[in-house]
């Protein structure tokens, strides 16, 4: 296969919302610090919201990005304890990737800690191939061909091969 059409993972997101409870908030963001050694972000409401109780500015959550080895180190123990099955709606037609973790004590090499309690995180994994930069960086921007784009199919085929992941059959029940 030509290198130039190879998938790659460009960034790991891990994310953990809380709404307005910031005693879940902190837990977060614990969690997040004791699986990557890396203190999340909060993010912060942009509207007002009275009916949900939301102002502009307040931390509802969690956030953070990862790239490199150790992204890809994390997500192989994210998968693990999905016990590597996934679901093909879980794949977007871009070919990025979203799951759910309900309870991080299920993560490989992960103890179970009284003071964050039993919450869970979403993982969101963006992929794509070489020379997409050229559609998002600030000077000569350009389009990409349809060859450059990552489909649904190419990625689940990647996260197949790579991270021997199995699709869950569709039960009619």
């Amino acid at each position: 296969m030509n290198k130039i059409q190879q998938l790659r993972i460009e960034k790991i997101t891990l994310n953990i919302g809380a709404g307005t409870d910031q005693k879940l908030l902190e837990k977060g963001m614990k969690l997040i610090k004791n699986l990557t050694g890396i203190s999340p972000i909060k993010t912060k409401t942009l509207k007002r919201i009275p009916a949900w109780g939301l102002r502009p500015n307040l931390p509802i959550g969690c956030k953070l990005t990862l790239r490199g080895e150790k992204a890809i180190e994390i997500l192989k123990r994210l998968i693990v304890a999905k016990k590597n099955v996934l679901k093909s709606s879980c794949f977007d037609s871009n070919g990025n990737l979203s799951f759910g973790v309900h309870e991080y004590i299920d993560i490989p090499d992960l103890e179970y800690s009284p003071e964050i309690g039993i919450i869970g995180l979403q993982i969101a994994v963006t992929v794509n191939k070489p020379g997409t930069r050229v559609m998002r960086r600030k000077i000569r921007k350009n389009k990409i061909g349809p060859r450059q784009k990552v489909t649904q199919k190419e990625s689940i085929d990647y996260f197949t091969k790579e991270f021997n992941i199995k699709l869950e059959e569709k039960n009619d029940n």
